[in-house]
């Protein structure tokens, strides 16, 4: 009869009175503890997968997750030792915010282990009935698949449960940009207006308000005609601060539009003019764009003024950002690729350039196809 017995630290296997089998093996110290860990199956063959299975991830280094681990412990976790060190303090502000509000009340109490899809989908139920839109009970949902998507790249979890749940019913605004006309009219009811040139490096350039408001004159070169992207003005529990742009991708160089070179000069003019009148009051700064006494522009006096703008005009209500979606639609409507506008808008991934204005660059390509058709077709001969 064969020898059953393994050897000092290769775990041992033994039948249960209840039929089941059960491997122990001890895994070593991690994080100061000792760690011997228990698994079970209908048979000794599954007992001994699990066994081995543990033994081989001990050989590569990997740490046996921790099974009561909580989902709040592990949110705390991954805001302070990944997101916070990573991100720009806006955006760590977000993430944080809903762990906080949402995710660690709703979900906090579940082992992080035993996390289910259904889980995940009672709370956005629960967010919409108590009000909150689709979106923002999405974002719970996507803030989540990123936390969990590190939890698996520890071995905490064996799969990332909030990429099996679908986001609900409207969480997906749609984009309606200004057309052309419609972006004519803009730019020349902004004219002589405080945010004339603010709009036009929008819709030109694609800028984010928080990349045009953090632009320094040392960033504009207007005898090459080229605008540097290198710092961002982000709002940060109320207070104004400057950071790094969003992505690496942000970081970028564009070659700027005759048009909007002068709405550039214009701008230089009127800030002269602002300091002259401001005199002693004026604070002395680089940046671009500032009030009448040279203080930073705060976004939401900028995007406050802009939906008035667009009322008095008669236009259709836009958030500020949205000039940006107007900026990759009319590049697209030139015959741009999706990669132009990805390093226009400076996107991290094509993916996101493509999930954003896919729609719009499927229709060029079908008026390619129809001007084709026209010129060289059968009905042209």
């Amino acid at each position: 009869m064969p020898n059953r017995r393994r050897g000092n630290g290769e775990g041992s296997i033994t039948e249960l009175p209840d039929g089941r089998w059960q491997s122990r093996v001890d895994l070593g110290y991690v994080n100061g503890k000792r760690v011997r860990k228990a698994y079970f199956g209908k048979t000794r063959a599954e007992a001994a997968r699990k066994l081995n299975a543990a033994l081989a991830e001990r050989e590569r280094g990997i740490a046996p997750p921790p099974e009561r681990e909580t989902v709040a412990k592990f949110l705390t976790r991954w805001l302070e030792e990944v997101v916070k060190p990573k991100v720009r303090p806006k955006t760590y502000a977000s993430y944080e915010s809903v762990c906080r509000v949402h995710l660690i009340p709703a979900l906090g109490r579940h082992r992080l282990m035993k996390l289910e899809p259904s889980h995940i989908q009672s709370l956005m139920k629960a967010k919409q009935d108590q009000g909150l839109s689709p979106r923002t009970a999405n974002y719970c949902r996507v803030v989540l698949r990123r936390a969990l998507g590190q939890a698996l790249k520890w071995g905490l979890v064996a799969r990332n449960v909030a990429t099996l749940v679908d986001p609900p019913a409207g969480a997906k605004k749609e984009i309606h940009p200004l057309t052309v006309d419609e972006t004519r009219q803009l730019l020349d009811g902004a004219r002589e207006d405080r945010l004339e040139c603010i709009i036009t490096i929008a819709v030109a350039m694609g800028l984010r308000q928080g990349e045009i408001l953090g632009l320094r004159w040392q960033d504009i070169d207007l005898d090459h005609a080229t605008l540097s992207v290198r710092q961002a003005l982000q709002r940060v529990k109320g207070k104004i601060i400057f950071g790094e742009p969003k992505t690496a991708k942000s970081r970028r160089t564009l070659t700027i539009p005759g048009f909007v070179t002068d709405a550039i000069r214009a701008q230089h003019v009127r800030q002269l003019e602002d300091l002259l009148a401001a005199g002693s009051a004026w604070q002395q700064s680089d940046l671009v764009f500032t009030t009448t006494i040279g203080t930073p522009m705060d976004g939401i006096n900028v995007t406050h003024r802009f939906q008035k703008l667009l009322m008095r005009l008669g236009l259709p209500r836009q958030r500020f950002h949205d000039l940006r979606h107007c900026c990759a639609s009319l590049l697209l409507s030139q015959g741009l690729t999706l990669k132009d506008v990805m390093d226009t808008l400076g996107h991290s991934q094509i993916s996101l350039t493509a999930n954003l204005y896919g729609h719009i660059y499927a229709e060029q390509r079908q008026e390619v196809a129809r001007r084709m058709d026209a010129l060289l077709g059968e009905g042209s001969r």
